[in-house]
């Protein structure tokens, strides 16, 4: 028996898959519904058929976006805020690059720090400590940067990357738990977290912009890194959910990716947020590429990503409203399907109006798909690895942006559509693979 089947037995044998089915089957891990079926959890019991938590309501949801808002628009900024320091004091290109590398580079090893998450006996305590040892070493990695070599900033920056995981995934872990009982209810929550992601990550680079046109790069960092301590905090204030399982039956992080793979909707999951994260990252850098031919300069290319921010922020709120029904596991393929199509029209559009509409459109799809994708690592992932499972998902969807952003850049000069005519096939692709994969294990009727 494979490492991998043995991850499908029961819960009490300390392995990842709670339901002691087999995870291809399609069956949910937690509690044993169909995930096929669309049968999750809609009546808001827990999985282990008790309440989940006695502290809802808004006011906890409250303090959660906004903790998560500082966090993820440090997270968001520091990248930004790095190169600008080194780049303004006269330091090499390469070297900006390289330090800014430090921060993004290590998330791919967030998950084997995530384990605390899921065997600590109070998880805000673990995600209030990466607050404050990112924001810490954020900031003495700048202080110290002037005065000291550069090997000792970039080391500083590698603990504060390596906790960052821990800011966005690890967050996210925790919603669950605050957000209240009932499917609608948990999936228009989700819609907040990616509403927070979308304002870290427009928000943190142009505060950056902002205090370091009005002071200095330094400033706009150590404003980064009080933003952090300030999520600390707030994060202490949320509300206690107890630990998921003793911390004998929590997997090692290794066995926990072996769980992803072995069960059909948590590996859909991950090769499908990969592959989008993937594609969507070539768009920065088709919008600056692409400005000429649209009849405009450089500078209207921020138009363009600005415009897919804004889509961003469209779509969560739309979730908010209306949250998406049905099983997590179809609905992550039905939205990656529009996404490819958004992606599609950008490399057909001549007009500059069009694209603004076309890179909106993209925002907007991406959204609804994100919400999808964390419904699913929530539904699907059974208690003992919930937040590693979230961090796992996060980290690798960060380094497949990076990745995507590397190939965009690699490409770009060799014709302006490729990176998205390749953006396209992979998503098209995956989506293909997943609905073949449930096909493959779906019964057929008899004839």
């Amino acid at each position: 028996m494979s490492e991998a089947t043995e991850m499908g037995e029961a819960a009490d044998s300390g392995e990842v898959l709670d339901s002691g089915e087999a995870a291809d089957s399609g069956e949910v891990l937690d509690s044993g519904e169909a995930a096929d079926s669309g049968e999750v959890l809609d009546s808001g019991e827990a999985a282990d058929g008790h309440s989940a938590t006695t502290a809802h309501g808004w006011g906890g949801l409250a303090r959660y976006v906004i903790a998560a808002t500082l966090a993820r628009t440090s997270d968001g900024g520091a990248v930004v805020a790095v190169v600008l320091l080194v780049t303004t004091g006269g330091g090499p290109g390469w070297l900006a690059g390289l330090l800014g590398a430090c921060i993004t580079a290590p998330h791919l090893l967030g998950p084997f720090v995530a384990r605390t998450l899921d065997t600590a006996r109070d998880g805000r305590t673990v995600i209030a400590g990466a607050c404050v040892v990112h924001g810490t070493t954020l900031a003495a990695a700048v202080l110290l940067y002037p005065v000291t070599h550069p090997a000792v900033t970039a080391v500083l920056l590698i603990v504060s990357g390596l906790v960052g995981p821990l800011l966005t995934g690890g967050i996210s872990s925790r919603l669950p738990a605050i957000a209240g009982e009932g499917r609608q209810r948990q999936r228009r929550a989700q819609g907040w977290d990616v509403a927070t992601y979308g304002i870290g990550g427009t928000i943190g680079p142009t505060v950056v912009a902002a205090v370091s046109a009005w002071t200095s790069p330094l400033t706009a960092v150590l404003v980064l890194a009080a933003g952090t301590f300030l999520a600390a905090a707030v994060i202490r204030f949320l509300p206690y959910a107890p630990p998921p399982a003793a911390a004998a039956d929590v997997p090692r992080p290794g066995r926990t990716l072996l769980g992803i793979l072995a069960s059909g909707p948590l590996r859909r999951t991950l090769y499908l947020t990969v592959t989008v994260a993937f594609g969507v990252a070539a768009l920065p850098i088709t919008a600056v590429a692409s400005a000429r031919t649209l009849g405009v300069d450089n500078a209207a290319a921020g138009v363009l990503t600005a415009a897919y921010g804004l889509g961003n922020l469209a779509g969560s709120a739309g979730v908010m409203i209306r949250p998406a029904r049905g099983d997590a596991d179809r609905l992550m393929t039905r939205l990656a399907l529009p996404i490819a199509a958004t992606l599609a029209l950008i490399t057909l559009t001549h007009t500059f109006a069009i694209a603004v509409v076309a890179y909106a459109a993209a925002g907007i799809a991406n959204s609804y798909f994100f919400a999808a994708t964390l419904a699913a690592r929530n539904e699907y992932a059974p208690d003992a690895a919930r937040g590693q499972i979230f961090v796992w998902v996060g980290a690798l969807k960060i380094t497949a942006g990076s990745a995507g952003t590397a190939v965009a850049g690699a490409l770009i000069g060799t014709a302006l559509a490729l990176p998205l005519i390749l953006a396209v096939v992979l998503t098209l692709g995956s989506a293909l693979i997943s609905l073949a994969e449930r096909h493959r294990l779906e019964p057929q009727p008899e004839s």
